[in-house]
């Protein structure tokens, strides 16, 4: 299936822009089954992507096209394939928000440079709900075209399904179930006819040249001012200071001002509730991504989430009475035995290495105990035999980008992972310590050193845990250093 839909960006990439593909490569996931590829042409470069659920498809690709007329600042679409699921669209740069926000806060500062982007922002997400909303076609909203109490009920229960309960939370069944009702009819009553982003927060704003891009709204529809402002500020790994949260609110609340006239009392009326939502929804997300999924990058959310939690139900007043469900949250939140589990560390340490069958020979296994895999990479399109790359190895771009057009060589990469995520997980739960994951080629310098950096990649991608990698051959070849 794989190589059919890589066959059909191709395909539709060489129509739309009358020009040869020089490289594909498959761009790491996240949350979603999406895939996306990064397509670099003569002349173009784009993001080619697949999702077989076409109904959200439908619905990226209209909003796009809505928010482009009103010139808002999302990716353009050049071209779309619904029959086969997919389209190319603009590449808006590998700097997200996230990854501004990870190199400005290093020394624990929040400085003034990231608070005025931030700001920037809040104010292109008010030109989002009010500019983009006018003659929005709420149709092609999916699942649901509002974020009404149906909506609600979904991502209350998926906290209580994917959260409370493996986390062993007490609460009385039926009485949670009450406050939730009382809960989404509270929220229900707030004006809620404005474009609602849903999941509005740094990994899905882009900074192309400084400047901030939006993408991944598929999941918008009519609802509440407060939810996206909620989302952004709230955004767990973001860790952004409270006083600096409260800045920002009171920026946003500024601003709105220049499209209506909201009353001070009933805006924190509703925001810190919807904030309280949000943060339930988010905790959904993260027991299922993380803890029934096993990517340990949604784990490592919940610790801070807890403290954002914690500090709404201390400091803010949440205007309706809900007292099973504040009873189970402040549990939550004081559940040290689940914070402090490890479900958010471990001592598992990946040991990755390229070697030479020929001139090394299999691996020694250093830790006595014969775990993990070696993987032959002796039968994928030798680099190596071409007479330009018989100098450079697997980290040279020229090879690298020589094996990433390679399908075979992606589905190669694709099922090794699988097998060893398989490993990775039970290894995880078990406590275990070592596994050794190594790839074998006929010289060690091409295809195994290309097969091991990238499953490197890809573990640091999908879990939190020490890897060390190892070219075992690398004294024998020279690099030209042009990664």
């Amino acid at each position: 299936m794989e190589n059919i839909y890589i066959k059909n960006l191709k395909k539709l990439f060489e129509t739309r822009f009358k020009q040869q593909i020089r490289h594909i490569t498959l761009m790491p996931q996240s949350g979603s089954y999406r895939k996306y590829y990064r397509i670099v042409g003569e002349k173009n470069t784009v993001i080619g992507t697949f999702n077989e659920d076409k109904d959200e498809n439908i619905a990226f690709l209209s909003f796009s096209k809505h928010f482009k007329s009103k010139n808002l600042s999302v990716p353009e679409v050049y071209a779309e394939d619904l029959k086969n699921n997919i389209y190319l669209q603009e590449d808006l740069s590998n700097i997200s928000l996230y990854d501004f926000l990870k190199t400005k806060t290093q020394d624990g500062n929040f400085p003034i440079e990231l608070i005025n982007k931030y700001k920037i922002i809040l104010e292109k997400l008010l030109s989002f709900q009010f500019k983009g909303t006018e003659g929005l076609d709420w149709s092609k909203c999916y699942p649901r075209n509002s974020f009404d109490k149906q909506s609600m009920m979904w991502d209350l229960n998926y906290f209580k399904y994917l959260m409370l309960k493996i986390a062993k939370i007490p609460f009385n069944e039926q009485l949670l179930e009450n406050d939730f009702n009382k809960f989404a009819d509270f929220l229900t009553s707030a004006d809620s006819k404005y474009f609602l982003y849903r999941d509005f927060q740094s990994r899905n704003i882009m900074l192309k040249d400084g400047e901030p891009f939006f993408i991944d709204y598929q999941g918008g529809r009519k609802g509440a001012i407060y939810y996206d402002l909620a989302s952004l500020l709230y955004d767990a790994k973001a860790k952004i200071p409270e006083t600096i949260r409260e800045q920002l609110v009171e920026f946003y609340f500024e601003k709105i001002q220049n499209y209506k006239v909201v009353d001070k009392n009933e805006f924190f009326k509703y925001y810190y509730s919807f904030a309280l939502i949000r943060i339930m929804q988010a905790f959904g997300a993260y027991g299922f991504r993380g803890i029934v999924e096993k990517k340990s990058h949604f784990l490592q959310s919940i610790p801070p989430a807890i403290k954002n939690l914690k500090y709404i139900l201390d400091n803010k007043n949440i205007d309706v009475q809900i007292p099973e469900l504040k009873k189970t949250l402040f549990y939550f939140v004081n559940n040290s035995t689940f914070i402090n589990s490890k479900n958010f560390s471990n001592k598992l340490t990946i040991t990755i290495k390229s070697f030479s069958f020929i001139k090394n020979g299999y691996p020694k296994d250093a830790f006595k105990h014969g775990g993990g895999f070696v993987f032959d990479c002796r039968f994928l399109h030798n680099p190596g035999r071409i007479e330009r790359y018989k100098t450079l190895s697997g980290l040279d771009k020229p090879v690298i980008e020589f094996l990433d057009a390679a399908p075979d060589v992606e589905t190669f990469i694709t099922n090794s992972f699988s097998l060893v995520k398989e490993a990775v997980n039970s290894y995880i739960k078990r406590d275990l310590s070592n596994l050794a994951v190594s790839f074998g080629c006929t010289g060690g310098q091409h295809r195994s050193v290309y097969s091991a950096e990238k499953m490197k990649t890809l573990i640091d991608e999908n879990y939190k845990i020490n890897v060390t990698l190892e070219h075992e051959n690398s004294n024998n070849w020279h690099t030209g250093n042009s990664k």
